[in-house]
């Protein structure tokens, strides 16, 4: 019997690593050689007497390495039921962590994110997202959970909604964002078009609250929303009058009364939005009264931006309005975009060689082992190392959905998408910073960035979801 068992499990093990998605793990551990490559350009010292020392930054993500590809076999090793059972526990681990570093941690650069114990520094939030992954694929894979169904969709938004708060209270919003990610899961499950509109209605509302005058906004709105109902009811003449004794109203009130122009657009405005809430109502048009909906709601929102903006750390201000184009610092808040575009730029087609770039070498790229670490690929391998690069990501995150298109039950399928959609907006954030498309943020480049938290919770990210894709051909998969 005892041997009977011993052949039972090395034939399960043979399985298992038979069944791994080969591919993944080489464009994982290509992407990784990448990484550990940028990092040693960065931070090589040749004067250094032991550039074998710990103390050296591409030394100490080696060490991580090590540890990462440890923890990650140990994961390949777990039994897929596992990861299902360890969802709840994992997330209430994570908000407890998050808890407890927002009162306990260390604060670096304005955020109070990090643990810092023996001088070894952890981010909790690294791994807060494996558990909200989970967390949520364990709640959508329910059998009778329906994501157009009210109750169910608030329950999958209070999993987000309770890290994302918590990780703004330590000031770390850009981690915090990078929970957005789980919206493209959503999608990919059937959640209804048109619950992200209003996400990227607001998105515009507060980038054009920055840029323009709230009379420009509401009249260029305004304009819009009418054309939108002569397109939906068809009559031309009418609506045309009624915007233009929309204006006129507008006019008189700020010329006879102490209303500002503003003012004045905001009462008209609101009469607008009842007299088309009545069009809509006598055709019986629905989506009419969508989209009055959302302009009611900008009239709410537009006004509260300043307040909202206020609220933001100074740096945090100046990013976005460099960003914007409304501060041009070149040598202050610009500082770091603008020499991540000289260092990418320089870099030219085939790059300056390993170790050869001035601009990294000469440190006028700040954190360029860390956030800025696309610089380094720019600058030494050129165009082509770009691409490469940026091909690596985009076959895992390909491979991902591929995996979770094969696993036969939602929750596998659930968690690869979430997996792949958490790499692609750290992905489009860092590097869309780099060459000045992004806000700047903070957000790491998986498997590349320097920093132990992110390469070990990428690792068991990415291999979690592998376990899971090499279950679909064992035997007890339904088990």
């Amino acid at each position: 019997m005892l041997s009977e068992y011993n052949m039972s499990s090395r034939g399960s093990s043979r399985s298992l690593f038979g069944n791994l998605d080969m591919v993944a793990l080489g464009i994982y551990i290509a992407i990784a050689v990448c990484g550990v490559l940028c990092i040693t350009s960065a931070s090589f010292d040749a004067d250094s007497t032991n550039i074998f020392s710990p103390s050296h930054n591409y030394i100490k993500q080696l060490i991580w390495v090590a540890i990462s590809w440890t923890m990650g076999t140990v994961v390949l090793l777990l039994d897929r039921r596992f990861f299902h059972a360890f969802a709840i526990p994992a997330y209430v681990l994570g908000i407890l962590l998050l808890l407890a570093v927002l009162f306990l941690g260390k604060e670096i650069n304005g955020a109070k994110a990090w643990f810092e114990i023996g001088g070894i520094r952890l981010q909790p939030v690294e791994f807060v997202k494996i558990a909200t992954a989970l967390m949520i694929a364990r709640v959508m894979s329910e059998y009778s959970f329906n994501i157009n169904r009210l109750t169910d969709l608030i329950k999958v938004a209070l999993i987000i909604l309770v890290p994302f708060i918590i990780i703004v209270l330590q000031n770390d919003t850009g981690s915090g964002l990078v929970l957005g990610a789980f919206l493209f899961v959503f999608y990919r499950e059937g959640l209804s078009k048109y619950v992200y509109f209003p996400i990227l209605f607001t998105i515009f509302l507060f980038i054009a609250a920055m840029m323009f005058s709230k009379v420009v906004i509401f009249t260029v709105l305004l304009v819009l929303f009418v054309l939108y109902s002569i397109m939906r009811v068809g009559e031309v003449k009418g609506h045309i009058r009624f915007l233009a004794g929309v204006f006129l109203v507008a006019l008189l009130l700020a010329v006879l009364t102490p209303l500002s122009g503003y003012a004045a657009l905001m009462i008209a405005c609101g009469v607008s939005a009842v007299g088309l809430t009545a069009v809509a109502i006598k055709t019986r048009t629905m989506m009419l009264l969508w989209s009055i909906l959302m302009f009611v709601y900008a009239m709410v929102f537009v006004p509260t931006t300043d307040f909202l903006f206020s609220k933001l750390e100074p740096h945090q201000k100046n990013r976005i309005l460099t960003f914007v184009g409304l501060v041009d610092d070149p040598k202050n808040t610009g500082y770091n975009v603008n020499q991540s575009k000289i260092a990418i730029g320089s870099g030219g087609m085939w790059g300056k060689g390993f170790m050869e770039g001035t601009q990294i070498q000469y440190d006028y790229v700040p954190e360029k082992h860390t956030d800025f670490i696309f610089c380094i690929v720019g600058e030494e391998w050129g165009f082509v190392g770009c691409f490469v690069v940026v091909a690596l990501y985009i076959g895992l995150m390909l491979r991902l959905m591929r995996m979770g298109e094969r696993i036969k039950e939602p929750f596998g399928r659930i968690y690869c998408y979430s997996v792949a959609a958490i790499i692609l907006v750290h992905v489009l954030v860092n590097m869309g910073m780099t060459i000045g498309l992004m806000p700047v943020m903070g957000i790491p480049l998986p498997l590349m960035s320097y920093g132990g938290s992110s390469f070990v919770a990428f690792t068991l990210l990415i291999m979690i979801a592998i376990r899971l894709d090499a279950s679909t051909s064992e035997n007890d998969i339904y088990a």
